[in-house]
């Protein structure tokens, strides 16, 4: 990626050691298979209530899955199926980033920045994958992998490429860039209308450049399911670690609390057992392969805190969270610890709490200690939850949107660049 060829060998080994070492398996590994890999699950099942298919009706992403379907259908063998699962989720993803950004033709009348319609449309599309019944043999293995591989490309995960840039990676003039992850929608029982403003936020900055006093910095973005086994089985280093030599800034962001944006200071190395968005629950240290040595309870946040509070960056307030939960040395009960871990103790909770928006900063923090650049500024945010408009709270009676809604999901996204430059601006050059 670089005109060094002491940066490109280094980037090819940590590849390698990222695939191998904290993966546990090499590259080309099978996923894992279970029996139920041709069966829908908890999230795709959800496709079938009136919600989901209004959104898709409403953005125009209907015939996507009916169009995937027949090119499946006429698949004549496992290369055919792989090409025609790999076209189908790029465009997804191509078409959804579009769309938030203003670009192709407006279809339905579903607003242009909303997330959702990517979401249920990956889920019809892996349904229709599962129930698929080729002419060709295909084992539940392959299967595996093509269900896997429409995850990848329909998430942007495949396609984190920044403009080649000459001579040192820091040098004068070099365009600056910045890696952004959000996450799907979550907690659909509780109101299957919610959408998700990080994952907007990728879909809005995918591609883009922004102004700095530094120079200008391309954004690139992916975007990450909201399950457990997913982290467990290496899906955070296998996208971001290959990238670690080639940024200058790397955030993860996911939706937090009401009313305000929170810079994560610690991560904590604990599941705390919510379910998932396939209604699963794991309670247990976060599991990363490949460590010598203790696992570290904690990892922290190397992003300019303290100037991207300071800035004027919108309208919702943004504090440095600094509070973890914890069990300290020799003791057996969690306590709550407002200015971070004390030494020796056990983490119970980061200031992101102990779900996959504190696993995903965990693992990108721990990925910047063991490999990455010095100095590389690594860390996670946390929006404003995303609220609908007064009088449009029932999650049974409420319509899909609202002006209240597409406001503050409109706001959020934009405050979201806002903090990214004042990040960038202020971020030390390594």
């Amino acid at each position: 990626m670089h005109g060094s060829t002491r940066t490109a060998t280094r980037t090819v080994a940590l590849a390698a050691a990222l695939l191998l070492g904290l993966t546990g398996s090499p590259a080309t590994a099978a996923p894992a298979v279970g029996a139920d890999i041709g069966t829908p699950t908890a999230e795709e099942l959800r496709l079938d209530r009136a919600v989901p298919q209004e959104i898709l009706r409403r953005s125009g992403f209907a015939p996507l899955t009916p169009a995937f379907g027949r090119a499946l259908a006429s698949a004549d063998s496992y290369g055919e199926a792989r090409r025609a699962v790999d076209r189908h989720g790029s465009a997804l993803w191509d078409r959804a980033v579009d769309r938030a950004q203003g670009r192709g033709p407006v279809r339905g009348d579903l607003s242009r920045d909303d997330d959702r319609p990517l979401y249920w449309a990956r889920l019809a599309m892996s349904r229709e994958l599962r129930s698929w019944q080729p002419g060709f043999e295909l084992g539940g293995e392959r299967r595996a992998r093509l269900v896997e591989l429409l995850e990848t490309v329909s998430r942007g995960q495949d396609s984190l490429r920044f403009p080649e840039r000459d001579g040192d990676r820091r040098g004068a003039g070099a365009p600056l860039r910045i890696l952004v992850t959000g996450f799907d929608p979550f907690t659909l029982d509780r109101d299957i209308r919610i959408s998700n403003p990080s994952g907007a936020a990728a879909l809005a900055l995918d591609g883009t450049v922004i102004r700095t006093a530094r120079g200008p910095a391309r954004i690139e973005t992916a975007v990450f399911p909201v399950r457990w086994q997913d982290f467990a089985d290496g899906e955070v280093e296998r996208t971001l670690g290959p990238h670690l030599d080639d940024i200058d800034l790397l955030t993860t962001i996911s939706q937090g609390r009401v009313g305000r944006f929170d810079v994560e200071r610690t991560n904590g190395a604990w599941r705390g057992g919510f379910p998932d968005n396939d209604n699963v629950s794991r309670t247990e240290t976060v599991p990363v392969s490949g460590l010598t040595g203790v696992q570290p309870q904690w990892s922290s946040s190397s992003l300019p805190y303290a100037a991207i509070v300071a800035a004027p960056t919108g309208r919702f307030p943004v504090r440095d969270n600094t509070s973890v939960t914890e069990i300290p040395l020799g003791g057996t009960a969690a306590v709550d610890r407002a200015d971070g871990p004390t030494a020796g103790s056990t983490a119970r909770a980061g200031g992101g709490g102990n779900y996959l928006s504190n696993e995903i900063a965990y693992r990108a923090t721990l990925l910047r200690d063991r490999f990455g650049p010095a100095g590389l500024p690594v860390g996670h945010l946390h929006t404003p939850v995303l609220e609908f408009g007064a009088g449009n709270t029932d999650p049974v009676a409420g319509v899909v949107s609202d002006p209240g809604h597409v406001r503050n999901r409109v706001d959020i996204v934009s405050q979201i660049r806002t903090v990214l430059t004042v990040a960038v601006r202020s971020s030390p050059s390594p």
